[in-house]
This record gives C-alpha cells, structure tokens and sequence, in this order.
C-alpha cells in the first residue's frame, strides 16, 4: 500500500459535464484523482490535463469495475472524497411512467442508486480513516413530480434517502446529497432533445459552490449548490 499525504478523490462519471469540472476545480487545489467513466477516450482525454490523475474506463454498475476503483484506493491508502456523480437518466424522450419500460428502470436504479451504495460500502473504511466526504449528486427531480422523471427522479429521490440515513449512521463522515440546478451537459439536453438548452449555466459555474460545501463541511444533509455559491456569483 503506498500512503500519501495527498488529500485523495475518486470521481464517477468523469469524463465531462459537472465530474470533469469537478475534477479540474480539486486539481488546481492539488489533489491526487482517481476518475471513473464509460467513455474511455474521454476520460484519458481529461485524466492527460490533470496532474496526479488516474484514469479507470469502466461502468460503475459493474461490480469488478468497482473491485478495480477499490483495489486502487487501497493501494493509494487515502481517500477523502467520494464523489457519485456518474448516472443514467433513462431513456430519452423521457417516458411517463405507465409506459416505462421496466428493464430500464432497473438500469438506472443500478447505476443511480445501487451503484453509488455499494461503491461507498467497500470505501467508508478509508473514509472513516480521513473523517471524509462522501458527495452524492442528485436533482431537482428528486424532490419536484415533473412529467417524464418519473425513472430518474425516483432514483434520485432513494440516493437522497440513503445519503440522509447514512450520515446518520456515520458521524464520522460527512455526507451529502447535493443539488447542482440545470446544467448545459448531455444528459440535460438528452431529457429535452428538441429544447435549446443552450441558457442553462455550464458545469464549472457550479464547482466554487461545491468547493464551498467541501470547505465549510456542514452537518450531513441534503443540499443545494446555489445555498454555497460565492457571493459574487450570486449575483
């Protein structure tokens, strides 16, 4: 096992929208990075700008994909941040949900909700260790019954609820579940294909908010990232 001093995070869904953002924002504060994604041409693509980065191609619904993430936190032996941001919206258009099909629905509590649990089981002894940070993404969807997120939101709403009995039962580790708001990334723009979403606001608006939430380490809870954006971007 090699240690480092290096505060350590592993990030799912990596490879663009608010992961890759996210990832850049820990890198220039000098953090070492394990980033996760499907797209492996992509992830390299990012892992190659970052300094101390590691690049694991695979999908986290995949238990040796998450044999693998751990194996190589265990040889790192740190982890301060767990980052679930990797999901699957479901298909596109969104279905209502008489008409959702049920196989995937299952795919995207896989990857939405089951994944991000598991993943964190296999990681909090390296999190309790550091007093960590387990940082759940969820949405607007979770909360608000909007047409059409029936699958994804739903998914969203059971991440919400785990993180909450979660950081009940850890008091060691913080955890959150943490709203971002409307972003300009594929996924959005896969839940409204023939909408211009070119007005919602790009993923790295969003990061000195998350940064905030990381440096001010309130109680666990469910969060929302305009509550800790920069006064100056508030406005």
């Amino acid at each position: 096992m090699t240690q480092t001093s290096q505060p350590t995070a592993l990030i799912t869904g990596a490879s663009k929208g608010l992961g890759r953002a996210l990832a850049r924002g820990l890198s220039e504060r000098g953090w070492r990075l394990v980033l996760d994604a499907r797209n492996s041409s992509a992830l390299s693509s990012v892992a190659a700008d970052l300094p101390d980065a590691i690049a694991v191609r695979g999908d986290v619904a995949d238990v040796a994909h998450r044999a693998d993430l751990t194996r190589i936190i265990e040889r790192l032996g740190r982890l301060d941040l767990l980052v679930n941001n990797a999901s699957d919206l479901g298909p596109s258009p969104l279905p209502s949900l008489a008409d959702y099909p049920i196989d995937a629905l299952r795919r995207v509590y896989e990857t939405d909700v089951v994944a991000p649990l598991v993943l964190t089981q296999l990681l909090l002894p390296h999190l309790r260790a550091s007093s960590g940070i387990v940082l759940n993404i969820s949405s607007d969807a979770a909360v608000e019954p909007y047409p059409g997120w029936g699958g994804y939101g739903s998914a969203k709403a059971a991440l919400d609820q785990l993180s909450a009995v979660l950081g009940a039962e850890e008091p060691d580790v913080r955890v959150y579940a943490v709203d971002p708001g409307d972003m300009r990334t594929d996924m959005h723009q896969a839940a409204f294909p023939d909408e211009d979403i070119s007005d919602r606001a790009e993923p790295e608006t969003v990061v000195p908010a998350l940064l905030g939430l990381l440096d001010e380490r309130p109680a666990s809870g469910r969060y929302r990232a305009a509550e800790w954006a920069p006064a100056e971007a508030a406005r």
